[in-house]
């Protein structure tokens, strides 16, 4: 995590690189230790390690129980793809896309 300031405003930056087993679930406890510093100028990135979105999967993979919990605490933690805001229909990989909080 890094925090900073550009042009007079406050920045956090979380990079998160996921382990390629239980990935799903390592990011929603990283989400979830680091809630209380998430706000609509957090930017979190990284290597995900595995597809939130449909578009994301292929044929052969199928949403398990982990990455639904994780999308759960996406949703409740007001954080929005970034990427799938400006590539809504492009299937592909969302390791490059950061997810952005809200503003209230």
């Amino acid at each position: 995590m890094l925090k900073g300031t550009i042009h007079q405003q406050d920045i956090t930056i979380i990079n998160i690189y996921a382990p390629n087993n239980g990935a799903a679930t390592f990011i929603k406890q990283i989400l979830l230790k680091f809630k209380n510093q998430i706000d609509h100028n957090t930017i979190i990135m990284g290597d995900f390690n595995t597809p939130l979105s449909p578009l994301d999967r292929s044929s052969k993979q199928k949403l398990n129980k982990e990455t639904i919990e994780l999308n759960i605490t996406i949703n409740n933690l007001d954080l929005t793809d970034i990427y799938r805001i400006y590539q809504p229909a492009s299937s592909g990989s969302n390791y490059h896309s950061p997810f952005k909080k809200h503003k209230q």
